[in-house]
C-alpha cells in the first residue's frame, strides 16, 4: 500500500515507521475474519483493515474527528490479525502509531480524559496495592465494573517466597497490578523454580512494564517505564549489582512479557537505550519457556494430577509472543489434563489490559462468548497466563479461574516456601 506522507509526518520516526508497516499492507481482508471487534459489530471501520485505512488517512494530512478515534479505541490490540496476515503487517505496532498520532488533536469528554486518566496513572503508582485493600474493604457499595475487577483475598501462603539461595539466579518482574489483585503468583512462581535450583530476584526500583501507559496513548510516559526497569535490571545482568549468575528475565504475566520482549522495538529509535533494550529483550523470556526447557527436572517433584483443567491461552501469549503452542503440550508433559475451546480458541477474551474498563460493553460480549466455549469443557478448573484475562473471566463465572504457576505449585511434593 503506497502512502504519501504529509509534511507534518515526513522525516519523523513515527512517518518513517507508519510509512515502512502501510508498506506490507496489501487490503486482502484475512484479518476480517479474526478481528474480535468485527465479529460482534460487522462494522468494516472495526476491523484492521478498516483502522488501517483510518491511520493511512491520518498519516497522509486527513484530520482525525472523535469517530477515528472511536474505532481506534475500539480495537483490543489482541493482534490476532498478525498471525492471520499473510503479508506479515505490524498492526500492533501501527495501531499504537495511529493512537499516538490522533491523542493530541482530538479532544476528549471531560469524563473520558478522567478516568484515561486515573487508570494510567493510579495503575502504575505505589499506591495501587493500598487502594486495592481499600476498594475490598468497600466492595459492596463500589459499581459493579470495579467491583468485578477486585481480586479474592489472598490464600495465606500469598507472601511467603522461598529463602534458599542457588547458583542459578533469574529476575522477576514484580509488576503493577498483580501483586494486589493476586499476591500469590509472584511466589508461586518463585516457589517452582526454587524446586528446580533456579533463585527469583526482584529488582526493587523496576515497576509497570509500560504496557499501560502505552495503550493509554501515552508514549512518552510509556517510554519512561521501559527505561526505568531497564535501568534496574541491566546491574544484575552485569554483575556491577553485586550479584553474579543471573541468566535470564522472567515473566509470569504474558502481557508484560510481550511488551519487555518488544523494548527493542519501542526504543530503536534512541542512541542511549537502544542497544540495552535489544539486550534486555533477548534474555526475557515467559515462565512457561523457563519450565519447557527445565521438565525432565520438574517432573519428578510433581504429585500425579488427575483434575481436568480448562485452558484459556492469552492474546499476549499467541498472538503478541508467538507461542501458542507453549502452555497446553507443557501442562501435559507436567502430568495434567488440560481441555481447550474447540471453536474460538484464537479469540480474545475482552480483558485486553484496561480495555474491559474504557469498553465495557464490547468487553463484556468477548468475555460471556469466551465463557461459552470454556464451559464446554466441564472442567473444575480454568487457567490462564495472565492477570487481566484472570479477572475479567472470574467476574462472569463460578468456576475458578487462576494463574496455572498457581495450580502447578501446589502440586509440589515439598514444600518449598520454607528455608532448607
Amino acid at each position: 500500500m503506497q502512502t504519501q506522507l504529509s509534511p507534518r509526518y515526513q522525516g519523523t520516526p513515527e512517518g518513517e515507521q507508519a510509512q515502512a508497516i502501510l508498506r506490507k499492507c496489501v487490503h486482502c481482508g484475512f484479518c476480517l475474519a479474526t478481528c474480535p471487534t468485527y465479529q460482534l459489530l460487522g462494522d468494516e471501520l472495526d476491523s484492521p483493515r478498516g483502522r488501517i485505512y483510518l491511520i493511512k488517512q491520518v498519516f497522509e494530512g486527513a484530520q482525525p474527528t472523535q469517530l477515528t478515534q472511536q474505532h481506534l479505541d475500539r480495537c483490543l490490540t489482541c493482534r490476532n490479525c498478525e498471525t492471520t496476515c499473510p503479508s506479515g503487517v505490524d498492526y500492533g505496532a501501527l495501531i499504537d502509531l495511529g493512537r499516538r498520532v490522533v491523542e493530541p488533536q482530538v479532544e476528549r469528554p471531560a469524563a473520558q480524559s478522567a478516568l484515561r486518566w486515573m487508570l494510567r496513572e493510579g495503575l502504575t503508582s505505589q499506591l495501587i496495592r493500598p487502594a486495592l485493600r481499600l476498594g475490598a474493604a468497600v466492595r459492596p457499595w463500589l459499581p459493579r465494573i470495579l467491583q468485578d475487577k477486585l481480586g479474592a483475598a489472598p490464600s495465606p501462603s500469598a507472601r511467603l517466597a522461598p529463602a534458599r539461595t542457588h547458583a542459578r539466579k533469574m529476575l522477576l518482574l514484580a509488576g503493577c497490578v498483580q501483586p494486589g489483585l493476586q499476591a500469590n503468583i509472584n511466589p508461586a512462581t518463585a516457589r517452582v523454580l526454587d524446586a528446580i535450583g533456579i533463585q527469583t530476584l526482584i529488582a526493587p526500583t523496576a515497576g509497570c512494564c509500560g504496557a499501560i501507559r502505552d495503550h493509554l496513548a501515552d508514549h512518552d510516559g510509556a517510554l519512561a517505564d521501559m527505561r526505568r526497569n531497564i535501568d534496574a535490571w541491566l546491574p544484575y545482568l552485569d554483575g556491577s549489582a553485586g550479584i553474579d549468575g543471573v541468566e535470564a528475565i522472567v515473566m509470569n504475566a504474558s502481557g508484560c512479557g510481550v511488551t519487555v520482549k518488544e523494548y527493542v522495538r519501542h526504543l530503536a529509535h534512541d542512541p542511549q537505550y537502544a542497544e540495552k533494550a535489544r539486550r534486555i529483550s533477548s534474555v526475557t523470556r515467559d515462565i512457561g519457556e523457563i519450565l519447557s526447557a527445565e521438565i525432565e527436572a520438574l517432573r519428578p517433584r510433581l504429585r500425579p494430577q488427575s483434575t481436568a483443567l480448562g485452558v484459556h491461552l492469552p492474546c499476549t501469549l499467541q498472538h503478541g509472543q508467538r507461542l501458542p503452542d507453549l502452555l497446553e503440550p507443557l501442562l501435559r508433559d507436567l502430568g495434567f489434563s488440560v481441555r481447550s475451546p474447540a471453536q474460538e480458541k484464537h479469540l480474545c477474551c475482552g480483558s485486553a489490559g484496561t480495555y474491559s474498563v474504557l469498553q465495557p460493553a464490547l468487553a463484556t460480549a468477548l468475555r460471556d462468548r469466551k465463557l461459552g466455549h470454556l464451559g464446554k469443557l466441564q472442567c473444575a478448573t480454568i487457567v490462564s497466563a495472565n492477570i487481566g484475562c484472570i479477572q475479567h473471566l472470574q467476574s462472569g463465572t463460578r468456576t475458578p479461574v487462576r494463574h496455572w504457576i498457581e495450580v502447578l505449585e501446589e502440586s509440589l511434593v515439598k514444600d518449598f516456601a520454607r528455608p532448607a
